[in-house]
């Protein structure tokens, strides 16, 4: 049985977090929704999230800011930005703070589901690469080990 994908929606608005969670939620997301970032700190706290769509201006915390903060408790959360101020500066800022995708509001649900997809994609494939140089470095140590008490 394949586990569902884990998805933390922040955003101030309520009207976004519903929609957004129901558009998931259809396409069989797991989905889980704060309106500040202390709440989101919080869920992922507790909740190992795939992603995280994260609004640019909230009311207790810049989402630039938020995104930094998740790194320490969810670092291989993919963070997508989300704003209704699209801006270079906004653009920027998020990708030097290591937003993974920026999405415009009014969110396009298609422009939205790629992304969200893709996203999981880039995440299975770092994780199956982990996964294979881990097991890379434990065989040669193995052998390096083997070789040593010969």
């Amino acid at each position: 049985m394949v586990e569902k994908a884990k998805i933390l929606i922040v955003d101030d608005e309520e009207s976004v977090r519903t929609t957004m969670k129901t558009i998931l939620e259809d396409e069989n997301f797991e989905v889980d929704t704060a309106p500040n970032g202390k709440e989101a700190i919080q869920l992922s706290k507790e909740k190992m999230y795939n992603i995280a769509l994260l609004d640019i201006r909230l009311p207790d915390i810049e989402g630039v800011d938020l995104l930094k903060l998740l790194e320490e408790y969810v670092p291989r959360t993919r963070k997508i930005m989300l704003t209704g101020y699209p801006t270079l500066q906004n653009a920027v800022t998020s990708v030097n703070k290591n937003a993974d995708a920026y999405l415009f509001k009014p969110v396009d649900v298609k422009e939205l589901l790629g992304i969200v997809k893709e996203q999981l994609r880039l995440q299975a494939e770092e994780k199956e690469f982990s996964e294979t140089k881990v097991a890379q470095f434990i065989g040669a140590r193995i052998k390096e080990v083997a070789t040593v008490q010969s």
